[in-house]
């Protein structure tokens, strides 16, 4: 036995010297290899144009098909790159492809690596807030053609949310909808497309004027346990892309001001927005209303929250943002049979 054992450790020994010794050779290679500064040049281009996009992404012009909005709506998405050219650099063998590869990775994980950490409640932060008003509140865009109302409804009522604000709701859907959440949320208004489901009594509830022509939005003054919060429920205009006009995002820019700016009068310190903002956080044309109020997701969530599309989310821009409360944990739920995933968020007052 102890014969086997050394022969067995020796072999190891052998193969990873063996393994080492390429590693080496491979090295020297590199190091004898008088074209590694000058091949890949154009991959090295390429990593630095990625940095300096993601730096300069404010810079670039909103006039040319607000094509500074689109490159922000999916921004975190050029990290992808990263990866991809440092496969490209290593088949090249450039040492200036990987050195300049560093511009991009270091200023994604200097923009975003925050979203990667877990900042979702936990048992510290369960004892922290055990003694103040908690709460829950959740958003979706149902889908006018949701086949499902009524399922749909339950599986957003399963997250416990006291609050429950839906968006593009179809008129002859409104009654499955009312239905299917009366008996938990007997508190209840819809005004033009989008509606808002509460366990506690509203007042002051009407539309918001976010110059559409119909109405996408509404307010509500919900009386909590622990005090009024002002309620918003917003569904902004669909962002298109198309040939010829490009990113036309022109009408939700204008009534993101316009809800900005109701937000920003209003009298009710403690402020929730729920709804489709059709835009992400990053996305400037939102800044009416983001320089005002915190994302839930941003300040309390794990991960990016990505809501839409439903198949493969790519972007979120269903939001829960607040102002006057603290958010505690933000996520998404489970999908429904609509085209986005529902979303929710816990705060505390």
């Amino acid at each position: 036995m102890r014969q086997a054992y050394i022969t067995e450790t020796a072999q190891d020994a052998e193969q990873g010297g063996r393994s080492g010794s390429r590693v080496r050779a491979a090295l020297g290679r590199w190091r004898r290899d008088p074209g590694i500064w000058r091949r890949g040049i154009v991959i090295a281009a390429f990593a630095l144009l990625t940095g300096l996009l993601m730096i300069f992404h404010a810079q670039i012009p909103n006039r040319l098909g607000n094509l500074g909005s689109l490159t922000e709506t999916f921004l975190p998405w050029l990290g992808l790159l990263v990866p991809l050219l440092l496969v490209l650099a290593l088949i090249r063998r450039s040492a200036t492809a990987l050195i300049a590869l560093l511009v991009p990775a270091v200023v994604w994980l200097n923009v975003f690596g925050g979203l990667l950490s877990s900042k979702s409640e936990n048992s510290e932060q369960r004892l922290r807030y055990a003694d103040k008003a908690a709460l829950t509140v959740a958003t979706h865009n149902v889908n006018a053609d949701n086949p499902d109302p009524e399922g749909t409804a339950r599986r957003v009522a399963e997250s416990g949310a006291e609050i429950i604000a839906l968006e593009e709701l179809k008129a002859e859907a409104v009654p499955a909808y009312e239905k299917a959440l009366k008996s938990a949320y007997p508190h209840h208004s819809v005004v033009g497309t989008v509606g808002l489901w509460s366990k506690y009594p509203m007042r002051a509830t009407g539309a918001v004027d976010i110059r559409l022509g119909w109405e996408r939005a509404m307010r509500s003054t919900v009386a909590t346990p622990a005090g009024d919060v002002a309620v918003y429920v917003a569904h902004l205009p669909s962002v298109r892309v198309k040939m010829k006009a490009g990113f036309t995002a022109n009408q939700r820019d204008e009534s993101a001001d316009a809800l900005g700016h109701a937000i920003s009068r209003d009298e009710v310190p403690r402020v929730v927005l729920l709804g489709d903002l059709n835009g992400t956080m990053n996305d400037r044309s939102l800044n009416a209303v983001t320089a005002q109020m915190r994302s839930t997701q941003g300040a309390a969530g794990d991960g990016f929250g990505f809501s839409w599309p439903a198949s493969f989310p790519m972007a979120r821009i269903d939001q829960i943002m607040v102002k006057g409360v603290e958010p505690v944990s933000s996520w998404t739920l489970p999908r429904t049979a609509s085209d986005h995933l529902p979303v929710a968020a816990r705060v505390t007052f």
